[in-house]
């Protein structure tokens, strides 16, 4: 997104579920965010061509395609001066004993049930942090 003022900022959903996505998508756009969802398996995809400014990651701790998302994020990350993508995990727990693998390249977690009143404060924080991305 550099170089593109008039573009809006990107934020990736990827999770399993298709109705979470489209939950958590209207609260990006809400967040005046543009959103795209993927699956798992479609995300390092999405992941290279999207070049998003914020990931939200709606996957369990235990999902076989976790560690390879958060390998892929932490190889970006670490190429970007900003460190961006930002990462925002959902999950059922806050409590960093449970975090999944990658939690070294997470911004935020956010626990369930997803809400506008704890998520839009999320990626409003990971805005606020990063720059507005535009």
């Amino acid at each position: 997104m550099a170089g593109s003022a008039n573009k809006t900022p990107a934020v990736l959903v990827i999770g399993r579920s298709t109705i979470n996505g489209v939950v958590v998508s209207r609260i990006v756009e809400r967040a005046g965010l543009k959103a795209r969802t993927a699956p798992p398996e479609l995300a390092a995809h999405a992941l290279e061509t999207d070049l998003p400014s914020i990931v939200i990651l709606d996957l369990p701790a235990d999902d076989p395609a976790g560690g390879a998302l958060f390998e892929r994020l932490a190889a970006q990350r670490a190429a970007h001066a900003r460190a961006l993508p930002a990462v925002i995990v959902l999950s059922a727990t806050t409590d960093p004993a449970q975090a999944p693998n990658g939690a070294a390249v997470v911004d935020i977690v956010v626990a369930r049930p997803i809400t506008v009143d704890r998520l839009q404060p999320a990626i409003e924080a990971v805005r606020a942090r990063n720059g507005d991305y535009s």
